[in-house]
């Protein structure tokens, strides 16, 4: 008989505006139940030193430069954790038994095998008193992986538990990445370029807002042709460069958007919001060969106006809320998951959806 955990999966993204967390019941193979999806929104001021601290990191040797600012900052973001992990079992009155905790990430680097997710995973086991397991990416990228994406393993556990034929999930977060299963269960993934991390930091250093709510801002701006063409053939050319084959990981310091920075705030979200979308779309059209369904994931899929441009390349396209599950909290349920298989010694990460060498479990376990 199968023994199933109940796990309590955190996580926070690029936009680093607050900690998504997710309760579910599983046995880390193919069953699942979900318990739980609750947001809780960071401080102001974490959210500003996130996104500060993340400015100023533009190597890994500022990883060690800025270590006076990092350090605090890591500590001041695990406590936030540990409240909300106490808050969760206050009101949540059966027993947790593992917490998967992603921590926000600041960098990453795949070629020097580097992923700066700030999270202390001792510190959030001592204050809580429960199995914590982090630091989910160093394995795969000791063994030659890419270190992400990692949720192909949970995207397949939902191809399963909602009986989807074929199916190529794309996950708009700050950088898109896509899963591609089969009907014979054949998985496929990798990242594909920047989702909404562009979009949101001009509209940061522009106005005061994080976010361009439904597009309604590039829906009012003109695009730039000619910068737009600029961008999207030093996109490509620079992915040449840097990683051959087709699986790929991104940070989000590797896009350029200095090419908009004398526009005004209207066309250049218009404009970033139409590269965006054609880096997607290329990918659509790769799609429309197959017969299988294409379902939208990530903060993204709420800008309607990038929406409405990728449902007008494929028709195809439906939003994972579609199947009766919150998007908001489609990672926090995969970490959830995660920590499950990495306490079981099971796979995280494979050779189809990393480049990593040989299927690999992977986090660290405090107990």
């Amino acid at each position: 008989m199968r023994k199933f955990y109940c796990s309590l999966g955190l996580m926070s993204g690029t936009s680093a505006d607050g900690i998504d967390a997710s309760i579910i019941q599983s046995d880390g193979d193919v069953e699942y139940k979900l318990i739980l999806d609750k947001y809780f929104r960071y401080s102001e001021n974490i959210f500003k030193n996130i996104h500060s601290l993340k400015d100023e990191i533009n190597n890994s040797k500022d990883l060690n430069n800025l270590s006076d600012k990092i350090q605090p900052l890591e500590k001041e973001i695990t406590i936030f954790h540990a409240d909300v992990v106490n808050k969760i079992m206050k009101e949540f009155k059966s027993n947790i038994d593992l917490v998967g905790f992603h921590g926000q990430t600041i960098f990453h680097n795949e070629k020097e095998k580097i992923s700066k997710q700030l999270g202390d995973g001792k510190l959030l086991s001592k204050i809580t008193k429960k199995t914590v397991i982090y630091e989910f990416r160093k394995n795969d990228l000791r063994k030659g992986g890419n270190g992400a994406p990692l949720t192909p393993i949970f995207h397949k556990l939902l191809k399963s538990k909602f009986k989807i034929n074929g199916v190529t999930f794309i996950n708009i977060g700050g950088i898109v990445n896509i899963t591609s299963l089969d009907n014979k269960e054949r998985m496929s993934g990798t990242d594909i370029g920047p989702g909404m991390c562009l979009i949101d930091s001009w509209i940061r250093k522009k106005a005061k807002k994080n976010y361009d709510e439904n597009g309604i801002l590039a829906r009012s701006g003109n695009i730039d042709k000619k910068i737009l063409k600029e961008m999207i053939e030093n996109f490509y050319e620079k992915e040449k460069t840097f990683k051959k084959g087709p699986i790929k990981s991104f940070d989000t310091k590797f896009f350029d958007f200095s090419y908009i920075k004398d526009m005004n705030l209207e066309d250049g979200t218009a404009t970033l919001t139409e590269f965006t979308a054609q880096i997607i779309i290329s990918t659509l059209k790769l799609r429309k060969k197959y017969k299988e369904e294409i379902v939208l994931c990530g903060g993204g899929r709420k800008n309607i106006f990038l929406v409405e441009k990728l449902k007008k390349e494929n028709n195809k396209i439906k939003l994972i809320d579609d199947y009766g599950i919150d998007g908001d909290f489609i990672e926090s349920q995969a970490f959830a998951y995660l920590a499950i298989r990495s306490f079981l010694k099971l796979p995280l990460t494979f050779p189809e959806t990393t480049g990593v060498s040989e299927p690999s479990s992977g986090g660290i376990i405090i107990k």
